[in-house]
């Protein structure tokens, strides 16, 4: 987006634009009967932005945010936003260290946290000198909630230019360092409006919002695409699969991981009558299996419309809404976005040829936050950026992932990155060395699983690594399985041959 195109490209201010012209109408209705009206999220916004605006917070101020899923959370971010701070949230399963690291390297102004988790992230905070903390409970309680309570209802949206910082999203690397991904407002605004045409938003639609909204399909894509087209959304605190099929017929749009879709497929009471009101489920995360795909329009008549994105770029690529939805595919390139599969010599590949995929457009995120040598690394000279993902065309322009060259593990749509979980097992006791791969799961579509080499004379019981790794590390990146070796298997050049664990443990 160029940065002519409007005095004013703040997300918020774009987003409001779609609100409905009756505010007293819902925008946000719980399973437990809370209800927000439009009126509410601008109020409620305000009251944030001139909390934010009162603490003397320098330019480009970031807010760091681990809270549970609830409609106050969704209002802080788009408090944030019309305060023109820089919003970052953060995984909610993850633990102290990570938190700490998150800290340390994006250098928050403010954090907000849920009540419970107040007791060890307040020593975080004091280590790194974060001026301000706030909690935030799924049910709108906190000391956030009681100091917004006394602000004003009304505020005037801080003008933002396209490229002007809007999200640090962080995403891991293969090296175990986390990267905070810089999303400007032109970047999330270009793919919001994208997505609201290319997905045919229309009036009526109603969202069913069972995504957490601390990452990009969420946040970004789910809630951008209801708010931008002024649409109510049935807010789900977490999924579950009862709750889901209950509030389906009222419900046109769906999004979804593919474990999600795996459950609602696992539900005797799923079918055609549960989705008569349905217009568009959508999937993406992780790679959802044709057969998962097949299964799904024998059950509903309908096809599911997976996508393609990455924290470093929001949206990529899309089946069609109008047109033939592939199974195995990611679909065509989103308008706008250019998508290119390439050799090593950096030449395009033919129909059916494996190559890296890259990607340029308004949606590409402007770098990683503090990393100018790493940005400069992932993107070529002519300015695309690499994925890390290998795909491959058909004969029809649509898009195939085949792989990771990242080594990147997808289980239950979030992301795993084999070499943070083997640092923690290569400092346990009685540990030589380990191996972390990701084996096909049912449910989860990948299972972390870890192998580990034990130190002469040691022994290493699985169920105390496991235990260990659960209370550092985020639950979803602990290993299902860990298996003791006497070796791990090598190529000449000393590199671990994981593709071997990957065959052995696949069962």
């Amino acid at each position: 987006m160029d940065k002519t195109d409007s005095s004013d490209t703040n997300l918020y201010s774009v987003l409001a634009a779609g609100f409905p012209a009756d505010r007293d109408g819902c925008a946000i209705e719980t399973p437990e009967g809370r209800t927000y009206s439009w009126a509410d999220i601008e109020r409620g916004s305000a009251r944030i932005a001139n909390l934010l605006a009162g603490l003397g917070l320098p330019a480009g101020a970031r807010i760091a945010v681990q809270v549970e899923k609830s409609p106050e959370a969704l209002l802080l971010y788009l408090g944030t936003l019309r305060a023109g701070c820089v919003f970052l949230p953060l995984n909610t399963a993850y633990q102290a260290a990570e938190i700490d690291y998150f800290v340390e390297n994006a250098e928050p102004s403010v954090v907000v946290c849920a009540p419970g988790s107040r007791d060890w992230i307040e020593p975080v905070v004091a280590r790194h000198r974060v001026p301000h903390l706030f909690t935030l409970g799924q049910h709108g309680d906190g000391t956030l909630s009681e100091a917004v309570a006394r602000q004003s209802g009304e505020f005037e949206t801080v003008p933002r230019a396209a490229d002007d910082l809007a999200c640090i999203v962080y995403t891991s690397g293969t090296t175990g360092r986390s990267k905070g991904a810089m999303l400007t407002h032109g970047n999330v605004v270009s793919n919001a409006r994208t997505l609201h045409l290319y997905w045919r938003w229309r009036r009526g639609d109603v969202l069913l919002h069972a995504l957490p909204i601390f990452h990009v399909h969420g946040l970004f894509v789910a809630c951008h695409g209801a708010l931008l087209n002024g649409s109510r959304m049935l807010w789900l605190s977490k999924f579950d699969p009862d709750v889901v099929l209950r509030l389906l017929p009222r419900a046109t749009v769906f999004m979804g991981v593919p474990t999600m879709y795996v459950r609602l497929l696992d539900h005797p009471g799923f079918g055609r009558e549960a989705v008569r009101g349905m217009r568009l489920f959508v999937s993406g995360s992780a790679p959802l299996l044709p057969d998962t795909f097949r299964q799904f329009e024998e059950r509903t008549g309908q096809r599911i419309l997976e996508r393609y994105g990455m924290s470093e770029t929001v949206m990529i690529t899309s089946n069609p809404y109008d047109g033939n939805r592939v199974a195995g595919t990611v679909g065509l390139p989103l308008p706008g976005v250019e998508v290119r599969v390439v050799d090593e010599a950096g030449k395009p590949c033919g129909f059916d040829e494996i190559g890296a995929i890259q990607v340029r457009g308004p949606n590409v995120f402007s770098g990683y936050w503090r990393m100018p040598e790493k940005t400069k690394e992932e993107f070529s000279e002519d300015g695309f950026f690499r994925t890390g993902d290998m795909g491959k065309w058909d004969a029809n322009g649509y898009l195939s992932i085949v792989g990771r060259s990242k080594d990147l593990i997808i289980t239950g749509g979030y992301n795993v990155y084999p070499k943070e979980i083997e640092s923690y097992l290569d400092e346990m006791d009685g540990v030589f060395e380990s191996a972390v791969i990701g084996v096909p799961h049912h449910d989860f579509g990948e299972a972390v699983t870890a192998v580990v080499v034990p130190l002469p004379g040691a022994t290493l019981d699985e169920a105390a690594l496991i235990a260990q790794l659960r209370s550092r590390i985020a639950a979803f990146k602990v290993p299902k399985r860990v298996f003791v070796v006497d070796e791990l298997p090598r190529n000449t050049m000393g590199k671990v041959q994981k593709n071997l664990l990957r065959d052995k443990y696949a069962g």
